[in-house]
């Protein structure tokens, strides 16, 4: 199996089929954050788990990846449960494919 150069990446990653998966996360993320608090989906999205977190580098969470595609839409991040709660606005920032 041969390496990709950057070139090669950026171009696989700007295809139309990462920009549906990354539209289809953000638009099931604001459907888990309209449930109710007390739904076990909603607490394992936006819950903290208790205990020690094992040494190295913290994995990446869903929320994390979430954060990161606002960002590339330009949303801010830190409200995306209160933009989430606004269907409306939420349907205007996510175009639908």
């Amino acid at each position: 199996m041969r390496r990709l150069h950057n070139e090669e990446l950026h171009g696989l990653y700007d295809s139309p089929d990462v920009k549906i998966m990354k539209s289809r996360r953000l638009r099931w993320a604001g459907h888990v954050a309209r449930m109710k608090k007390k739904r076990r989906l909603y607490s394992i999205l936006v819950g903290r788990p208790d205990g020690r977190r094992p040494l190295g580098r913290p994995r990446r969470r869903w929320e994390d990846n979430i954060r990161r595609d606002l960002r590339e839409v330009g949303v801010r991040d830190d409200d995306w449960l209160d933009i989430a709660q606004d269907r409306i606005q939420g349907e205007l920032l996510l175009p639908r494919r």
